[in-house]
């Protein structure tokens, strides 16, 4: 494993596991065989639902606390400084554990700004060894940065892919001091991504998988990466990617790949922004009848 030393000076393994999108009955399961293959970073988020599984596979592995960096995130419904608060210390038991390597605020949204002060806090405390955002355009970052002074980001996880490969982001997060993480470093297979005839040749030179091409692409640009399987064969394949290293030719090749636009969404999109205020608002009126049904029962 490679690890990449953040802004104030922890490590932070290069290569996470992220768990977005398994279920819950999965998860556990999903994070040890991980673990066992030889990942040191998880990847989760109070969204995903399943912080307390990582949890129950992290105390359950045999390996020690302090050589596993756990990452979550901060719901948006949870912003604002007092819930903000009051919802780390529930991932915290969540995740079984009396600190989190990394938290993240998840979207650009509400009041991030009270939120984030709540982090500083907690930070200064020690519950955190590191605080950063997700999800933020080059602009908010450079807002949350400028006008947050006290911490400044350590990471902000994007959407990083050979599609879509944030290249005016890293630079500007750099300027910072700010390193970034991909979500979705194979754009969930959109456009093709694993049977990309440029990507297959590159990793045909290699005797590599167009997917382990990907992955070591953006290792090579300093990017950390979160990326997920819950199969056993791939998380091994996606963990074998430290014993070969693209030519320059090579990632100036997978460089022209970049269309500069998202396969998922735009956060500058007032329609997005809508669709995320919908959402919240969907989810805390089932978290309201899930209370309401145990209370009853």
């Amino acid at each position: 494993m490679e690890y990449v030393k953040l802004n104030n000076g922890i490590e932070m393994p290069i290569l996470n596991f992220g768990v977005y999108q398994i279920p819950q009955k999965e998860t556990k399961e999903a994070v040890l065989n991980a673990l066992k293959v030889g990942y040191r970073g998880i990847d989760t988020a109070q969204s995903y639902f399943n912080e307390k599984e990582v949890g129950d596979a992290v105390k359950e592995c045999g390996i020690p606390r302090e050589e596993i960096f756990i990452t979550t995130k901060i719901w948006i419904d949870n912003y604002g400084y007092d819930k903000c608060k009051k919802s780390v210390e529930e991932s915290l038991s969540k995740l079984q554990t009396d600190y989190i390597d990394l938290v993240l605020l998840h979207q650009p949204f509400a009041d991030y700004y009270g939120a984030y002060r709540a982090l500083e806090e907690l930070y200064e405390e020690g519950k955190i060894k590191a605080i950063g955002v997700s999800n933020f355009y080059a602009d908010r970052l450079a807002d949350i940065c400028l006008f947050e002074r006290k911490v400044i980001p350590a990471v902000n996880q994007i959407e990083t892919n050979p599609i879509n490969a944030r290249f005016k982001d890293q630079e500007v997060a750099e300027k910072y001091g700010t390193h970034i993480m991909a979500w979705a470093p194979f754009g969930e297979g959109k456009n093709n991504m694993f049977t990309n005839p440029t990507l297959v040749e590159i990793g045909n030179k290699y005797n590599k998988s167009a997917a382990q091409v990907i992955l070591r692409w953006l290792i090579q640009r300093g990017v950390i990466i979160a990326c997920k399987s819950t199969h056993l064969e791939r998380i091994k394949q996606n963990y074998e990617v430290f014993d070969f290293k693209l030519s320059d030719e090579d990632m100036e090749t997978i460089k022209g790949l970049d269309t500069g636009d998202s396969l998922f969404f735009n956060h500058q999109d007032p329609n997005m922004v809508e669709w995320f205020d919908n959402m919240i608002k969907v989810r805390r009126e089932q978290q309201d009848a899930s209370k309401e049904k145990k209370t009853w029962e």
